[in-house]
C-alpha cells in the first residue's frame, strides 16, 4: 500500500511541476533553453562547429533582455513539439508558424516576421499595388501559394497573364530578364534574392501573412508575457529589424 501512495505523491508532485509556470526556474537558474532545428537557413544553420542564424541572434537578443544565459538544444524539426510538451526546452524559436490547432497545448509570442508572399518588381517600375497587375505579367512557382494566389487574382483581373516557373529563382529571374513584369514570391527567397539585385524593389505591404513566432506551453503565461515584452523592446529599438536586414537584406 505504501508504494502504491509514494508511486502517487510522485505522479502529482511531477504534474504539479509541469503545471507551474517556468519562469520562476529560469529566473532562478539563469539559464533559458531554447530549442531549434539547425537546418533552415538563414534562420537557423549549423556547420558542426558554429551555430548561426536569425533565430540563433534574436534568442541571445532575448537572453540578453532578461538577463539570461541562452542555452541551445538541437532536435528534428517532428521533434520540437514533443520536446518543449516534455519540457526538455523552455521555448522553441525555430522558424515556427503559428498553428491554431496546437494553441490547446502551447501559446505563440507575438509574431516576429512574417514568411508571406510579396512582390518584386524593377526600380523604376509603375507597379504599386496588386490593382495596377491589370494588363501586366506575373511569374510565380508552380505550384506554391504564390501561384493559388496568382490564379485567384486572374480571375479578377481578366487582363492578367501568370506565368509559372519551376523554381523561386526562375520566377524572380523572369522580372531581371523582362519575361515578367512582377514576381509573386515568399518573402525569404525574395529578400535573398534582392540582396544580390539591386536592379529591383519589393512592395512595403506583404500580400499573404505567415507569421512566425516562438512558442511555449500553455501554462507558462509569464514566461511567455516577459518574452513578448522583450519583442516589443527590440521592435521599437529597431534591432530586431537589423538582425532581419543582416540575414536576409532590407
Amino acid at each position: 500500500m505504501w508504494r502504491f501512495l509514494t508511486l502517487l505523491a510522485l505522479i502529482l508532485l511531477t504534474a504539479c511541476a509541469q503545471n507551474e509556470d517556468a519562469w520562476t526556474r529560469i529566473h532562478e537558474t539563469g539559464v533559458l533553453r531554447v530549442g531549434l532545428d539547425p537546418t533552415y537557413p538563414p534562420f537557423e544553420d549549423f556547420d558542426g562547429a558554429a551555430l548561426t542564424g536569425i533565430d540563433v541572434d534574436l534568442a541571445h537578443e532575448l537572453g540578453g533582455a532578461l538577463g539570461l544565459e541562452v542555452e541551445f538544444v538541437h532536435f528534428g524539426y517532428d521533434g520540437l513539439y514533443d520536446a518543449l510538451a516534455t519540457g526538455q526546452v523552455d521555448m522553441l524559436l525555430s522558424a515556427l508558424v503559428i498553428l491554431p490547432e496546437r494553441t490547446q497545448d502551447f501559446a505563440y509570442s507575438d509574431p516576429y516576421f512574417n514568411a508571406g508572399e510579396i512582390l518584386i518588381v524593377p526600380k523604376d517600375s509603375s507597379i504599386d499595388e496588386m490593382a495596377d497587375l491589370n494588363g501586366r505579367s506575373l511569374s510565380v512557382e508552380l505550384g506554391a501559394q504564390g501561384h493559388v494566389l496568382a490564379a485567384e487574382w486572374a480571375r479578377k483581373l481578366p487582363g492578367l497573364t501568370v506565368s509559372p516557373f519551376n523554381s523561386p529563382e526562375e520566377a524572380i529571374t523572369a522580372v531581371l530578364q523582362q519575361q515578367a513584369d512582377v514576381v509573386l514570391i515568399d518573402q525569404i527567397s525574395g529578400r535573398l534574392f534582392l540582396k544580390a539585385q539591386p536592379g529591383l524593389r519589393r512592395l512595403p505591404e506583404p500580400v499573404t501573412v505567415e507569421p512566425y513566432a516562438l512558442v511555449v506551453r500553455a501554462s507558462d503565461a509569464k514566461l511567455l508575457s516577459r518574452l513578448n515584452d522583450s519583442l516589443d523592446q527590440l521592435r521599437a529599438s529597431g534591432q530586431l529589424d537589423a538582425i532581419l536586414s543582416h540575414w536576409l537584406g532590407p
